[in-house]
């Protein structure tokens, strides 16, 4: 049986491909929801995960608390994961991303140290290092996949959120930062290929791999694609001032999260995934196939 724990943009796309490749696969979500062909339990993962996992072989990590609740709800969150982990004796394979590195001014590779420089990145850099300090001392197995900001069907983003809709929509779309800096965009499918890749080979684990993504786009070539593919007129973006993204943040929770995480967008901020490419034969999905799904899914 294999165990995923979370039904959004990732999670839902590993329960369905452990699906097509015959596997049981158990999705334990708050609300009880999943794609078809899996069992559905609606749980707090973070309290009840332990007596869902008896039997598992592998654990998906692909849940994750409200933006804003992060401090409070990520670490129970991930305890519990290596608990069950533990319990259990499945691998746990965590769907992680780039925050821990901190402000980088080159390519991301794996090796990179963790160098948080924002509240959030500091609680993923702990989840990791808890994770792998109970892999070190032979608790758990564990590993890590990490990608940069999603597109594909049921991606969030900043540039999913403001821009795309209002491209479609032949409006005008704001984001703050560098709408030239070049920027990678990882598709949810890729992660989750690549988290079904990982749990598979012992070797993959005890370490964190990024998973497959092509070169870097502007956010403006981004929203050029996105208008041609739509059929709408010529994208509009603008950059949002930091201080309207300030003040949206005194209303909205979200909006203030993303203030400290704003050093992604105003300058270069590139992913380098060919350690995962290498090892697992996998390709990243083309751009413009990712942003088509999204046009296409009405996002």
């Amino acid at each position: 049986m294999q165990v995923v724990v979370g039904a959004g943009a990732v999670g839902s796309v590993v329960a369905r491909l452990l699906v097509e490749q015959g596997e049981r696969v158990r999705v334990i979500t708050r609300s009880g929801s999943g794609p078809d062909g899996v069992e559905r339990i609606a749980a707090d993962a973070s309290t009840e995960l332990t007596k869902y996992v008896d039997g598992a072989t592998a654990i998906y990590s692909c849940a994750g608390p409200a933006y804003d609740k992060w401090t409070s709800q990520w670490p129970p969150l991930g305890a519990a994961l290596i608990g069950a982990a533990e319990a259990s004796g499945a691998v746990l394979v965590t769907t992680g991303n780039l925050y821990g590195y901190g402000a980088v001014d080159r390519p991301m590779t794996e090796d990179l140290p963790l160098l948080p420089n924002t509240v959030k990145g500091r609680v993923r850099t702990k989840l990791w290092t808890d994770a792998l300090e109970a892999h070190h001392a032979g608790r758990i197995r564990t590993a890590e996949v990490r990608g940069s900001d999603y597109l594909g069907a049921g991606a969030v983003s900043p540039f999913s959120v403001t821009v795309l809709p209002k491209v479609i929509a032949g409006k005008r779309g704001m984001m703050p930062g560098d709408l030239d800096a070049p920027h990678s965009w990882t598709y949810v499918g890729d992660v989750a290929r690549t988290l079904i890749a990982v749990a598979g080979d012992e070797s993959a684990w005890g370490r964190a791999w990024h998973a497959p993504t092509p070169g870097p786009v502007s956010v403006r070539h981004l929203a050029d694609r996105a208008a041609l593919m739509a059929g709408a007129p010529k994208a509009k973006v603008a950059a949002m001032p930091g201080w309207i993204l300030k003040l949206a943040g005194l209303v909205d929770p979200s909006a203030r999260e993303m203030v400290e995480m704003q050093y992604q967008w105003q300058r270069p901020f590139v992913l380098d995934s060919t350690a995962a490419t290498v090892a697992f034969g996998l390709q990243p999905t083309a751009t413009d196939d990712a942003l088509r799904e999204m046009i296409g899914k009405g996002k």
